[in-house]
Parts: structure tokens; C-alpha cells; sequence
């Protein structure tokens, strides 16, 4: 939708639905908490509390198996799925079939804004298929689109190399860490995937870090489109890139009513500014979230729809101030990537005399004379902050494949 007054009616249309579905069913973790019906939506944000992963942590504790966050009866429930555990243990999630085809219906449009829509993709999913939901919705939507979806799990990297090969492959789905360590063996490999033209990652800021993209054309063509995304377990699909603005996630504002609050105030943040996203899901309805706090930090851009410029530039709670400078994970996997020379990172955050120190660990194919004074300057341009690097053997670090975990609190 291109008029911001129509995209805000829409929402409240739906707004009222889903307030009024949940009171005629009686979710009983929703009751108090929402009224009925609303008039506005600036009426919904002044009645309509926040809601933590906190709150649904103890509901789960409170009422398990599954808590009490079910709009239908729990024979109504046919997907399971649980969060990453990224932060705090995992959360298990129930979808009805409705709810679960909403998602998937968020899902197609990733695709489709990548440009995706002939019934020839074949789409390879570099994942484990646990029990993490954005695996399945994933490969139930591109089944859906009628492209051929390749499962990859249980496969050794080199492997789901060679499937890709054999198969043709022309879109690879998976985080940013492994596309760019399946890029460097495949390059090691002497591979060749003249069919690839896409790759969709997510479940890291890095597919909206420029020098993160950069590095992945490198390594798979400069042809080949870097599409990012983003989503939670507790939401589904969220955002998909736009097209003509590299780096910019679009929100599905009809599926979603997206709040991006000051920390401190709690208010909106004006156009171009920083605060946290705040979700209510539209068309999720089995287990629907009102002004749910993500806890991921965005730029919020109207234009007339919400974006968010730069993607996900990080989670709230990761942020570390460092004598004064605020630091994110991603801003340094930024300055890491300038170096194609380095495979693999770590970074250690410890704290002395109450202050938070970082040092960086890097490892190299082969070793590098040197590198560490290069990437130790960078980093000073960068924040103006000394942080030692240190160089490791090559096969030292941990192997990421899944959401990486490079942060390590010592």
C-alpha cells in the first residue's frame, strides 16, 4: 500500500478482529490484558500494555506444557515449534493450520521481493530442520510457490555443496554465517553454481552489513542477489528487503502493527531515529502478541510504509558501552568483513575496574603476518577505541553454522 492513512485503517480493521476473537474465545492469558474493541490505534497504544518474553517465560512455567497464550482449544492446534534459545531456553509455540498458513503467506513475499516467482526455483535450505519454525516456513511456502524445495539437513558442509551442484540450485536459504563459510569451501572446493542467482539469509543482522554482502558476492558471484529478511518464532516472518533499497527491511504492515520506541520514554521515535520494535501480530491469531517488545534495535524510515534502514542493527540487550562508546555486535562484524583474509572471529567482553573491555580473537585460512595491526587500526577508525587482536592456528575457533554465537561474556 503506498497511503500511510490506508495502511493504518487496514490495521485497525484487523486490530478489532483479532481484540474481539480473543474475547469471545477467552485466552486466557490475554484476559485483562486487552479490552475488547478499540477505536484508534493511538487508543491501543495508550490501553494496551507492553509484553515481555519474560511474561510468556513464567506463563509457559505457570501452565505448561505450552502456557496459556491459546486463543482456540488445544485440539485445534496442529504445528509445534519452539525459539532458538538464543537468549534465555527455549519457548515452545503452537500454531493452528490458519495461523500457520498466515506465516506462510508472509514468507512468499520474501521470496517474491527477491524476485522469485517462476515455478523453476530450486531452492536449497542450508539448515539442521529442528524444531526452530523459520525452517519449515521456510520450505512450506516455497513448496506453496511451486519451486522445488531441497532439505538440507544432517549433510556435512561439502555434501550440501555437491547437492547444490548436482540440483542446479538457484536460491540458497540460511544465515549469513554459513553462506559465507559454504561460499569459502565451495571456493576451496573449486565448486561452480552458474544456476544460483539468489541468496536469502537471516537470523543475523549480517545480511543488511554492507561489507557482510560484499563478502558473500565475492564468494558466490556478483550477480548473485543478497536478499535479507527477518522474523521470531514468536511472530513469524516480519520484514523483507527492499528491492530497490539494499539494506532497508519493509515491514508487512498488514500483517503486523509495528511500534519503534524510545527505551527510555517509551514513546515513538521520530522518523530517522533508534528505538526498539514493538510487534503485534494481525493474522497470527492462535497465539496472537500485543505490543510485544522483540528487543531488536531498528531505524525507523516512513515512506509512506515503515522500514527499517539497515535492517535489524542489533539486539538491545548486546549492546556493550565501552569507555563511553556504544558498540554492537554487528558494527564490528562490519569492520571484520573489510578482511576476506579472516574465516573466522571471537570476541571477548570482559569487564575490569567495572568497565567493559573488548578484545577480538581471528583466524585466517593461513596465517597472516600483520593482520592483527590491520584490523586493530580499523577498529580504531571505526569506534576510536584500542581493542586488542590477537591471530589463532587456522582450525582454533568454533565452526558457526546456525546463529552465531561469537560473543563470548567472560
Amino acid at each position: 500500500m503506498s497511503d500511510r492513512s490506508a495502511i493504518e485503517q487496514l490495521q485497525l480493521a484487523r486490530l478489532q478482529h483479532l481484540l474481539a476473537l480473543v474475547a469471545d474465545e477467552d485466552n486466557a492469558f490475554q484476559r485483562g490484558r486487552v479490552p475488547c474493541t478499540v477505536e484508534s490505534l493511538a487508543a491501543y497504544v495508550a490501553s494496551v500494555p507492553l509484553t515481555t518474553k519474560q511474561e510468556l517465560a513464567e506463563d509457559r512455567e505457570s501452565h505448561p506444557p505450552f502456557g496459556s497464550n491459546l486463543t482456540f482449544p488445544l485440539e485445534s492446534y496442529t504445528r509445534y515449534c519452539q525459539t532458538s534459545g538464543t537468549h534465555g531456553d527455549p519457548l515452545p509455540w503452537l500454531d493452528t493450520t490458519e495461523s500457520w498458513q498466515a506465516m506462510l503467506d508472509c514468507w512468499k513475499r520474501v521470496y517474491q521481493a527477491a524476485g522469485l516467482e517462476s515455478a523453476c526455483e530450486r531452492v536449497f535450505f542450508a539448515f539442521s530442520f529442528g524444531p526452530f519454525l523459520g525452517f519449515w516456513t521456510a520450505f512450506e511456502a516455497a513448496s506453496q510457490l511451486g519451486f522445488l524445495a531441497i532439505p538440507g539437513g544432517g549433510m556435512r558442509s561439502e555434501a550440501r555443496l555437491k547437492t547444490m551442484q548436482r540440483f542446479e540450485v538457484t536460491v540458497l536459504c540460511g544465515t549469513p554465517t554459513y553462506a559465507l563459510r559454504l561460499g569459502a569451501i565451495a571456493k576451496d572446493m573449486g565448486l561452480q553454481f552458474p544456476k544460483l542467482k539468489a541468496l536469502l539469509v537471516a537470523g543475523e543482522p549480517g545480511g543488511s552489513v554492507p561489507e557482510v554482502r560484499v563478502r558473500l558476492q565475492e564468494l558466490w558471484g556478483s550477480h548473485v542477489h543478497v536478499g535479507d529478511h527477518h522474523g521470531l518464532t514468536e511472530t513469524g516472518p516480519v520484514s523483507y528487503q527492499d528491492p530497490q533499497k539494499p539494506g532497508h527491511l519493509c515491514v508487512m504492515e498488514d500483517a503486523f502493527f509495528a511500534e519503534v520506541l524510545d527505551r527510555e520514554s517509551g514513546k515513538e521515535v521520530a522518523d530517522g531515529e533508534l528505538g526498539e520494535l514493538v510487534l503485534t501480530t494481525l493474522r497470527r491469531t492462535a497465539c496472537p502478541l500485543f505490543r510485544y517488545r522483540t528487543g531488536d534495535l531498528v531505524r525507523k524510515r516512513l515512506q509512506p510504509g515503515l522500514s527499517l534502514e539497515g535492517g535489524i542493527i542489533g539486539r538491545i540487550d548486546d549492546m556493550v558501552l565501552v569507555r563511553g562508546v556504544n558498540v554492537y555486535p554487528s558494527a564490528v562484524e562490519g569492520v571484520v568483513r573489510r578482511f576476506p583474509e579472516i574465516v573466522e572471529y571471537r570476541v571477548w567482553q570482559t569487564t575490569m575496574d567495572q568497565m567493559a573491555e573488548l578484545r577480538v580473537e581471528i583466524e585466517a585460512a593461513a596465517e597472516q603476518p600483520g593482520l592483527e595491526d590491520r584490523l586493530q587500526a580499523a577498529l580504531w577508525d571505526q569506534f576510536q577505541l584500542r581493542i586488542p587482536v590477537t591471530q589463532c592456528a587456522p582450525g582454533t575457533l568454533p565452526v558457526q553454522e546456525f546463529k552465531a554465537k561469537r560473543w563470548v561474556r567472560a
